[in-house]
């Protein structure tokens, strides 16, 4: 698939999920689905996050917080996927549609961002301890990167970018967020 046509295509999943977000009779919004079995891994972050984010420096020398964003999870089809919607402040869109695979126990994921023209393919999977790491599949980027979603609960969820520069033998935090519900 062209990037063209996974950018089009993420494009009308945002349309219908938008549109139809506020029709109980279409199956976007039932989120029920989403909070079973396996789909609760990433169910568990539906809902709309207020994020405040901070990057490390380049020289390792601490941490600048950044300009927060909005970030907004729904359950798609009555547990067929969950979408989320990146909201940062400078205007850009993000968007990845989590499909959970029972036979390898992973879940597929499709990211897209609107002014990058980036489609990546992802997998993650829960760890012993709950929480979720994501690993690139396609591109596999430079350097290696890692994301992990840490549980949440009422009051919210942090989540961390690392890079390897050695091919996965180490890793350093290179940026970090923390949600907290919308108001």
């Amino acid at each position: 698939m062209t990037v063209s046509r996974a950018l089009t295509f993420i494009a009308c999943l945002f349309s219908t999920a938008l549109a139809s977000a506020e029709d109980d009779s279409l199956p976007f919004g039932n989120s029920e689905a989403c909070m079973q079995g396996p789909l609760a891994e990433f169910g568990q972050y539906i809902g709309d996050w207020k994020i405040e984010d901070s990057t490390l420096a380049q020289d390792g020398s601490g941490w600048t917080d950044g300009d927060g964003a909005r970030w907004i999870f729904t359950c798609l089809g009555n547990g067929t996927a969950i979408q989320d919607f990146w909201l940062p402040a400078n205007g850009t869109v993000g968007t990845n549609l989590r499909t959970y695979d029972p036979d390898s126990g992973t879940w597929e994921i499709a990211w897209s961002v609107d002014q990058l023209g980036a489609f990546s393919h992802i997998q993650a999977e829960q760890d012993e301890q709950g929480n979720i790491v994501m690993r690139y599949v396609d591109p596999i980027p430079t350097p290696l990167r890692r994301i992990t979603f840490f549980p949440a609960d009422k009051s919210g969820w942090k989540w961390k970018l690392e890079f390897s520069n050695d091919n996965g033998e180490n890793w350093l935090e290179v940026y970090r967020i923390s949600a907290t519900p919308w108001q």
